[in-house]
């Protein structure tokens, strides 16, 4: 078996499992911990992990941010700027990690307490946002349980997007292949 079919095993098999209702919403947290370089192969199989999160008894609600970036900068007033001078931009980060953020609270205020809200296209956040922030952002709207594509590595409880040096402390469920 592949990589990509032993995560979805994992992933329906840790499904499957009882979810406690008592946990705090960062605890209610999974990340699919996997090789960045097989991204494509796990986006292709995305239907499989919804399929797997059915067979356990659960509903599935998808979020790709892939193209969240290319929209905000789309309909910012001073993208033109920003492209002439990319150092400007960085103050104005923050309006986008909150349209992530938003992004993700709509889907979970739309979930139920049986649903696996999917978040895939973390990677393409990387260097405007942290996923760190967006989970503290969204951890008290999480009723059921948000499910992060993470591209990237997970060691202790460490967590390192695309395998950057810097990583981050975080309580999320680590799933891997």
């Amino acid at each position: 078996m592949g990589k990509v079919e032993d995560l979805i095993r994992n992933y329906e098999e840790f499904a499957r499992l009882p979810w406690d209702e008592r946990i705090a919403g960062a605890e209610r947290v999974w990340f699919v911990i996997h090789d960045p370089a097989d991204e494509r192969r796990v986006r292709r199989r995305l239907g499989e992990f919804a399929n797997a999160t059915a067979r356990a008894g659960h509903l599935w609600k998808p979020v790709d941010l892939t193209d969240a970036f290319a929209e905000w900068m789309a309909e910012h007033d001073y993208r033109d700027m920003y492209f002439e001078e990319p150092e400007q931009i960085e103050p104005s980060l923050a309006d986008f990690a909150q349209r992530v953020a938003d992004r993700v609270a709509d889907a979970l205020a739309s979930a139920t307490p049986d649903t696996v809200v999917a978040v895939t296209g973390a990677a393409a956040c990387f260097g405007f946002t942290r996923i760190s922030e967006l989970i503290d952002e969204v951890a008290d709207d999480i009723q059921g349980r948000l499910l992060v594509f993470f591209p990237g590595s997970h060691e202790g409880n460490v967590f390192r997007l695309l395998d950057a040096r810097d990583g981050w402390n975080y309580r999320a469920v680590p799933i891997t292949a």
